[in-house]
């Protein structure tokens, strides 16, 4: 009887430790490098070193060209969905040709998470160019760019490390960081309070399939804006960047999906609530002061407090804050007419630069388009170059005046830097 008792006991434990070991073997499988989407192929007419594999959980790409420089550029990718499993890795595909022409060395890494994860990005990039000067030799200067989150990642790495890089170029970046997280939230709580449909923080479960198809319908949205739809346009637009050129066109395109961003999770994998609209201001035009208009909008939408360890302003949280508090020298490129990462994170961050007594390392740029980092080639490659002049010569380049509203309001806002002008831009001619 005591031998079948002890055996039970062993066949027991043995059965929870293989669950255990099972479970343990899941969490730490559940994201993988797709090992056959690592291999790439070099460029036509260049000869190149390209190396690939995995380091620290995470893929990496390397390129070298034959008349390496001695520099080298890291780069960021933007946002996959916590959904999907597999980790790959982006080359900097408008960059690519440029920098390797002109000598620079590039490497990129998938990060070993996906989702909103900009914290294991940061330590996976650094990482990463730890791993080249190790495995290919010092860089002589390394620079850092990124498009998306991978701006904010970019962004962070030039906070962060600020003796290991010499100048950054976060491209559409989330460079208001978590506030672009309220903004989803601010456009869906004025959508309904002007719909007249009770107003929910979280998103409930049939959100996307019963309430917005009653908030469209009501406010015109997709037909004819009534006058709430009409309130609604004007409110994203100050809530977005305030009035500039673009914007109607940018409206359209964006209204529908704005409304796929509210979700009922609102931690975005932070330990609570992410979301905080306290500092929300809801605007219908351009005076700062409230009218009784625009008050009782506000009274219409609840005050939304973020759980104090969702947000953190000390190093390296999940979504890391930015701090504007900069030392070496930054451009930033972002379209004006962008509201998935919209133009008002370029201003918050020019703000805080401001604010931290450091503008005279950044320069803001802007490209007059209406997607989320719609550049052309030609504008990365002029901004790059424009960073490497800089860094090397010491003389800080031009860029847009980006926090003075009658600039920014102006018709040819954004003309300089654009290049060329999109075909559906009315100062193109192809309206």
């Amino acid at each position: 009887m005591r031998q079948r008792i002890t055996i039970c006991l062993l066949v027991f434990l043995l059965v929870m430790m293989t669950a255990a070991g099972t479970t343990f073997a899941n969490k730490k499988a559940q994201y993988f490098v797709d090992k056959d989407q690592l291999p790439f192929d070099a460029l036509e007419g260049i000869e190149t070193e390209r190396l690939w594999g995995v380091h620290n959980g995470a893929g990496y790409r390397i390129e070298v060209p034959e008349n390496w420089n001695g520099d080298l550029v890291l780069y960021s990718h933007g946002y996959r969905s916590e959904e999907t499993k597999a980790l790959t890795v982006n080359n900097p595909s408008n960059l690519r040709r440029y920098l390797l022409e002109a000598g620079y060395a590039w490497a990129a890494s998938s990060y070993s998470k996906n989702g909103y994860e900009v914290k294991q990005g940061v330590k996976d990039t650094h990482a990463l160019g730890q791993f080249f000067n190790g495995k290919i030799g010092q860089a002589d200067h390394t620079y850092v760019v990124g498009h998306s989150m991978g701006g904010h990642i970019t962004g962070v790495l030039a906070e962060q490390y600020q003796n290991a890089y010499d100048g950054a170029m976060p491209m559409c970046g989330v460079m208001g960081d978590n506030e672009l997280f309220d903004f989803f939230t601010d456009y869906n709580l004025a959508a309904q309070a002007l719909a007249d449909v009770p107003v929910e923080f979280p998103a409930p479960e049939n959100y996307q399939t019963s309430i917005v198809p009653e908030i469209k319908e009501t406010l015109g949205l997709n037909t004819t804006l009534t006058d709430e739809g009409e309130k609604l346009r004007k409110l994203t637009m100050y809530l977005s960047g305030g009035e500039r050129p673009l914007f109607d066109q940018a409206f359209n395109i964006w209204q529908d999906f704005l409304f796929t961003l509210y979700r009922e999770d609102p931690s975005y994998g932070t330990p609570g609530n992410l979301i905080n609209n306290t500092d929300s201001i809801y605007q219908l035009d351009a005076a700062p002061e409230l009218s009784e208009e625009e008050q009782n909008l506000a009274e219409l939408i609840p005050d939304i407090t973020s759980d104090p360890q969702a947000r953190s302003g000390n190093g390296l949280a999940k979504i890391p804050q930015l701090s504007g508090d900069i030392n070496v020298p930054v451009i930033t490129l972002h379209t004006i007419g962008d509201l998935f990462v919209p133009f008002s994170m370029e201003q918050l961050y020019a703000q805080r630069v401001e604010a931290s007594g450091k503008e005279d390392m950044l320069v803001s740029r802007a490209i007059r388009a209406t997607g989320h980092c719609e550049f052309t080639p030609e504008e990365e490659t002029d901004g790059f170059t424009a960073l490497i002049d800089w860094v090397k010569e010491g003389e800080k380049p031009e860029g847009d005046q980006i926090l003075n509203p009658d600039i920014v309001n102006n018709r040819d806002f954004g003309i300089t830097f654009t290049s060329p002008l999109r075909g559906y831009d009315p100062l193109s001619g192809g309206n």
